[in-house]
């Protein structure tokens, strides 16, 4: 199976939209932002890994603690997995913390700024 066949983007679907749904409604660990956002999945074609690249609104502390909360709730997460979806394999989940939704605001921030001081040339 090819990484980016039917099947696999359909596998990569199902199991973003589960764990999202694990990640909102089960876990209890204090650890874990609120704010926690799954940005997307990566399943590997054997099914025996997954890479799940997560967003935490706030600043790096929250980012690493619900990094490390995750880490630990990985073998409870992939539980639910298995209970919810059905896979002969249940990956791996690997937890990557995906910085860009704070890159894009940050760079929207400084072209926004880069544009306003462009647009008074003349200080008015």
């Amino acid at each position: 199976m090819r990484k980016n066949s039917v099947k696999n983007i359909r596998i990569n679907e199902e199991v973003f939209r589960e764990l999202s749904n694990i990640m909102r409604g089960e876990l209890k660990d204090p650890r874990i932002s609120p704010m926690t956002s799954v940005v997307s999945v990566e399943v590997a074609p054997d099914l025996k890994t997954a890479k799940a690249y997560i967003s935490v609104l706030g600043n790096e502390e929250d980012a690493k603690k619900t990094m490390e909360g995750l880490k630990s709730c990985s073998g409870f997460i992939r539980h639910m997995l298995a209970k919810n979806l059905n896979l002969r394999n249940t990956p791996e989940i690997t937890f990557v913390l995906d910085q860009s939704i704070a890159y894009g605001v940050r760079m929207s921030k400084l072209i926004d700024e880069v544009v306003g001081d462009s647009s008074n040339p003349d200080g008015e």
